[in-house]
């Protein structure tokens, strides 16, 4: 007898993780336990002032969760840009855990941005999506600002990275664990993915 599949419901702020995100975390459910089957449901869009604002996650989670029946987890996904993860993070998980407490909730806050994971694995992109052959892991992936202008810098086209055009792609290929030990937000991502899906009922 086939388990039905768990659903995690995702928020993000951004439109190229609209349709990276759940490349990804499929990638991820495979890598952690590949006898499991995880449907993700089209992310819920909404502006990172929104989300952290005064009851902002709580009424979105609302939103994203509404009419989702046999719901595993929510999963809040958010660049952390020039905020602190370990501060940010927190509160806005306790936050989240407060508006559905009857599902397992995960907030992750990519180091600086969603795209220092590409730059974490960066050797693993080569050729990849008009990326150069020659692409190297910076000496520290997640303290640069401005991720995408090194990924356009690094592409053999000589136009710009795109979130709507080229994360999804990049998603798709990019070494996991070599992410995961150069990214400590990566890490945090991995860890967050296996605490929604073990052990579920």
């Amino acid at each position: 007898m086939t388990s039905a599949p768990l659903r995690i419901v995702t928020l993000v702020e951004g439109d190229g993780e609209v349709q990276a995100l759940p490349v990804l975390l499929r990638r991820l459910v495979a890598e952690i336990a590949p006898d499991l089957c995880v449907d993700v449901p089209r992310p819920w869009r909404v502006s990172r002032n929104s989300l952290i604002s005064k009851g902002g996650i709580e009424s979105e989670i609302d939103r994203a969760t509404a009419g989702q029946n046999a719901l595993t987890g929510v999963l809040v996904l958010l660049d952390a840009d020039d905020d602190c993860p370990a501060e940010l993070g927190p509160r806005l998980l306790g936050r989240a855990q407060d508006a559905r407490p009857d599902l397992r909730s995960a907030v992750v806050l990519a180091n600086r941005e969603f795209e220092a994971w590409f730059l974490a694995s960066a050797s693993s992109l080569r050729n990849c999506a008009g990326m150069a052959a020659d692409l190297e892991v910076p000496a520290d992936p997640e303290q640069p600002r401005g991720c995408k202008e090194w990924l356009s810098h690094r592409r053999t086209d000589n136009r710009p990275y795109s979130p709507t055009k080229h994360q999804t792609s990049l998603a798709a290929q990019f070494d996991l664990r070599l992410a995961r030990a150069n990214a400590t937000s990566f890490d945090k991502l991995w860890r967050d993915v296996e605490f929604l899906i073990r052990d579920t009922p």
